[in-house]
Parts: structure tokens; sequence; C-alpha cells
């Protein structure tokens, strides 16, 4: 008889782990506009299997709750009822034994503050606000709201111009998104029940790089009316674009040499060459906008001029000014430029030399990666990226961090910088950090404080502080143009309330975003500019979307993007992203699960076929 054995798993519990990967995989693809009541009954419902039955408030409490749920969903609740749910998760969160109970209690907690009128509105009326209108998932969650199941059915086909042309119905900068787009389309992704979510971007890609030039739609016929847009970067250009479509004369004014904005100023030419951006930018002129280039608005020109000249005028102008650090001697020191500084004289092809320099990157942003790697390719000898929390909590797509590490970049994670040390001659030699630890959990994610150990110094010839961006407000402040925390006050039309006629958004309204929520923003504004001017033009593309395949079943994986070896695309500024094949994006593309045709969607018409 043996005294021990060792632990093995029976065919039970391997079979459980595995439902337990499914489940999480359909909680990660949960699609936007499920009903929150709903989801918060199937919740309780899970925790209540997972208790042991110990302790009272699990046993009964979790279940009083799941009942009391259910009686909301089924119609046979009152309002009283929700103070009742609440009075009972309060007691078994207070009471619990253990973190399956009063974790259980705090997600009621936490929906009853975030949802409550959910609640209501089942008890009053029977049915469901979030779930009246539940969209395409990738389609949802794409800011500019393209036609991704309609595209990639195209791709499928091979229809490569038609697949660019529906883009461009919803986003006239198909390249630029092809190539730098953060595809929040794929966060929910229903194929990601299944196996992993759809290569949106990939196929996008495979779309543009096989199109060949694509000739935009013709334009309305003449309004009369005009338009200035100050900044040509991705949000100025989509509204010039679809103003210029709608039959209004657009007139943009750029500050800097070139159009592009940060597309030209802040990203470098590995991630989106200057030819491919200039296809995108060629496209939206051809439908007859006026440029004028190096024209400051409150130096150059004037508000009062712009207005008084144009109907309506929209400012899209981008955060492009840095942020300090804060640290003793940082504006008397030599060897301390900032991201933006860098990055903007790359886009005017003034290619500095760091050979053999020791380069330090202050930062966990996109911004930060391409600084970093910019620098590799620059010639530095070491390039390490100072951050103050860890690695997996930096803003920076995983991809991005990825690459600049495999490009040979450092990451020395919770490091905090609290001073520079500098020679006779001011120059700097090292970056002083203090180390941090781990501590509470704030917003959703680990907070850092002081560790009890000493400072450190890192080696650098420069520091690049890479920590945001703001934006040049002052000349709009002065016309009268609400300004709150350095950021333009404007409604989610874009409008600006009790100023006619003057429109804003992207980054000058949000802060620093990403280039999809620029291009967005530049079509609502085109939206509500052609509706101020007494119109009500609409954006429709006339290409016959595939029929559904039924071929999509089985499993597969997910087929990336290949990228040049990191010791081979290290050493130039040259793409360094391949393409797919087409073997491989058909494949690709025949996993969407079209959403469009199968889901909720559907009763709807599957689409939205203008806007």
């Amino acid at each position: 008889m043996s005294r021990l054995s060792i632990v093995t798993k029976d065919k039970a519990q391997i079979t459980i782990e595995a439902l337990y990967k499914d489940l999480e995989r359909r909680i990660v693809a949960s699609p936007p506009g499920l009903c929150p009541v709903d989801l918060t009954s199937a919740f309780i419902k899970m925790c209540l299997a997972q208790t042991c039955g110990k302790c009272v408030p699990c046993r009964v409490g979790l279940k009083q709750l799941s009942k009391l749920l259910d009686d909301v969903l089924d119609g046979n609740a009152t309002l009283e009822t929700i103070d009742l749910i609440e009075l009972t998760a309060e007691s078994i969160y207070a009471s619990a034994d253990c973190a399956i109970g009063y974790e259980a209690a705090a997600m009621v907690l936490t929906g009853l503050k975030g949802y409550r009128e959910d609640f209501e509105e089942h008890i009053l009326h029977n049915r469901c606000i979030s779930n009246a209108k539940q969209s395409i998932p990738c389609v949802a969650l794409c800011p500019a709201g393209v036609d991704i199941p309609g595209y990639i059915a195209l791709v499928k086909e091979k229809r490569y111009a038609d697949a660019v042309r529906l883009i461009r119905k919803d986003n006239p900068m198909p390249v630029v998104c092809a190539l730098i787009c953060e595809h929040p389309c794929e966060n929910r992704c229903k194929r990601g029940m299944v196996d992993y979510p759809v290569n949106i971007r990939g196929l996008k890609k495979v779309a543009v790089d096989n199109a060949g030039e694509v000739p935009i739609p013709a334009c309305a016929e003449s309004t009369g009316k005009t338009v200035a847009v100050v900044g040509g970067g991705p949000g100025g250009l989509s509204a010039a674009y679809y103003l210029s479509l709608m039959g209004h004369k657009v007139t943009v004014y750029e500050q800097r040499k070139k159009l592009g904005g940060m597309l030209r100023y802040g990203i470098p030419n590995y991630r989106l060459p200057r030819e491919r951006l200039d296809a995108d930018i060629n496209a939206i002129l051809s439908a007859g906008v006026e440029v004028h280039t190096e024209v400051s608005v409150g130096k150059d020109i004037s508000m009062v001029e712009l207005r008084e000249k144009y109907d309506a005028v929209y400012i899209a102008i981008g955060a492009h000014t840095d942020k300090k650090i804060g640290l003793p001697s940082e504006d008397e020191a030599k060897g301390i430029i900032s991201a933006v500084e860098m990055l903007r004289g790359i886009g005017d092809d003034e290619m500095p030399d760091y050979s053999g320099k020791n380069v330090v990157v202050i930062g966990g942003g996109n911004v930060a990666m391409d600084v970093a790697r910019s620098s590799v390719r620059l010639g530095a000898e070491t390039v390490t990226i100072v951050y103050r929390r860890t690695k997996g909590d930096m803003t920076a797509l995983p991809e991005e961090i990825e690459g600049a590490i495999a490009e040979g970049c450092e990451v020395a994670e919770l490091m905090a910088p609290v001073g520079i040390v500098m020679d006779k001659d001011k120059n700097v030699t090292h970056l002083t950090v203090q180390p941090q630890m781990i501590s509470s959990i704030r917003d959703g994610r680990p907070s850092v404080r002081k560790a009890d150990v000493p400072e450190k110094q890192i080696p650098c010839d420069l520091i690049v502080v890479a920590i945001g961006q703001g934006i040049e407000s002052k000349s709009f402040e002065d016309f009268g143009i609400p300004v709150k925390r350095g950021a333009i006050d404007a409604l989610n039309s874009n409008e600006i309330k009790d100023v006619k006629g003057i429109f804003a958004g992207g980054d000058c309204v949000t802060g620093p975003a990403t280039v999809i929520r620029a291009i967005a923003a530049g079509k609502v504004a085109a939206a509500n500019i052609d509706e101020y001017l007494g119109f009500h033009h609409e954006i429709t593309c006339d290409v016959k979307i595939p029929d559904v395949s039924y071929d999509n079943s089985g499993k597969f994986g997910r087929i990336n993007i290949p990228e040049r070896e990191a010791s081979d695309r290290k050493k130039d500024f040259e793409p360094f992203e391949l393409g797919m094949s087409c073997e491989e994006s058909c494949q690709e593309a025949g996993r969407c699960l079209r959403c469009d045709h199968f889901g909720y969607a559907s009763f709807r018409g599957g689409r939205t076929e203008k806007w």
C-alpha cells in the first residue's frame, strides 16, 4: 500500500480546464452591445458554481443574488428589487470568507453603479437599452465605421480595387491604416471564440498592396460654399476629402512644409514609407482640395480672417508640442531632446548621426518605441528605454515593444527618472533613476511606489523624452474658442458651443490619440459641416459585396504578416513588414464569420451603405 502518490489530473479536470480556456476566449471576444444585466446574471451563476459552499454568504447569498437578477430579466421585479440586490451584494461583500464570494458581489455593485438604468429599463419596460442595436463587432469597434466584413470578402475574391473603394467610403486613408492602424476592430472579433481573431489589418494591407491606383469617386456638383481646414494631418485631410466629394470648395492650411501631420513628422519611414503616405494624400487632393503649406494660423493668418473668408472652419491641428519631464537642470543640459523634435527632423529628411552614442528614451508608448527603434537605425551603440512601470503596463502595442527588443533595445522597467548628471560643459553623461516597486491597483492596473533601494545611474550621451504631446491653443483661445486643460472644448458633433461655423476634432480636442480616431473625427466633422451649410449630401459606394460562403468551419491558426529579420531591418529605414501571399490572404479572409450576414446586423440589411 503506497503511503503517497504523485498527483495527476484526471480526465474530468483536464476537460474542465479546456472548457475554461474556451470560456476565456468567449469572454474576450464578447461583442459590444450585449445586455449587461444578462451578463451579470451569467457571471453570478458561474461564481455560484465555483463556491465550495462552506460559508453562508456564498452558498445562500449568491443563490439569492442569482434569483433576484433572474426576476429582473423575467419581468418579475420592481424598482425596490434593485435596492434589495444592492443590499444583498453589500452583505456578501462584507461577510464572505473568500474572494469567490466578495469579488462576485463586487461585480454586481460595480454593475449597479455603471448601468443602473439598464436594470430600471428591464423592470419598467421589459427591454434592454444596450441591446437595442447590436451591430457587427469589428465595425462597431472601428472609430470610422469601415465595412470590414465587406472588404474582407472582396479580398477573398481578389477584388482588391473594389476593397479599396469600399474602405474609402468611410476612411480616405486605406494605405496608411493598412500599415499603422492599431486595429481595435480585432479586439472583439467573434472568430476569437473559435480560434483567433481575423488579421483584419493584414488583409487591408493585402488589398492596398495589390489594388494599384484606384481613382476616387466623382465629386458632387459645386455648392458654392467654402470651408477652411486648419491642419493637414489625417483628421484635417479626411474632412477635406469628404467635404470636397460633397461639392464644397475646401482649402487646407498646414504649418509644416508637407502634408501628413504626425503621419509624416511622428512615424518613421520603416513603419510608414513616405511614398505610401503620399499615395493616400494625392488621392485626397485629387478631389480638388486646395493646399497652403508653411502657413501658421495665428501668425501668418488669423482666425478672424479665416472666419470672414470662409463659410465654415474646421480645426484639426493635432498635438505637436512636446512635454517636459520636469527634471532638475533639464532646460540647461545639452543632449536632451523631445521625441517630437527628433521625429520632426526625420520627417523633413534631416537624419542625425547617433554613431557610437548611448541613447536613453524615457516613455512607454508607441512614440517611445518609434524613437528607440529609429535611434538604432541612426547608429546608436546602445538604446535603453526607461519606464516607471512594468513592461506589461506599457501603452505601446505589444508588437512594437517586441520589435524594439528584437532590434537590440533594452527595457529598463520600474525605473523613475529623478535627475541628470552632466560634465563641466553641461553635456549629459548619466540619467539618474529611482527603482520602483509594484503597489496597489488603481484604475485597473498596478500603481508603483518608490522602492527602498539606492538610486541608479544609466550612462548616456543623449536623452529622448517621449512622455506625451500637447497642442498650441493660444491663438484659438484668443479668438474666443473655449479651451479646457490645454485642449479645445468641442461637442461630440465637432461643433464648438456658442461659436457658429467653427468646428474642431481630433487630437486638439481629445489629446493625442490614434490615426483612425483622427480620421473618424474628420468624417464626423464633414457630415456636420455639410448640414451646417444647409445640405444633406450622402457618401455611398456601389461596390457589390460577395455572397456569403459556408466553408469557414473548422479551426485555423491566424496568419500574421511576416517581417524582415531584426538583424537586417535595424540597419535601414526601409519597411520592416513584408506581405501575405495570395494563398495566405485567401485562407485568412475565409476565416471571417461574416457577422454582417449571420449576426444581428443582418436584420438591418447587414451594413451601413451610406452616411
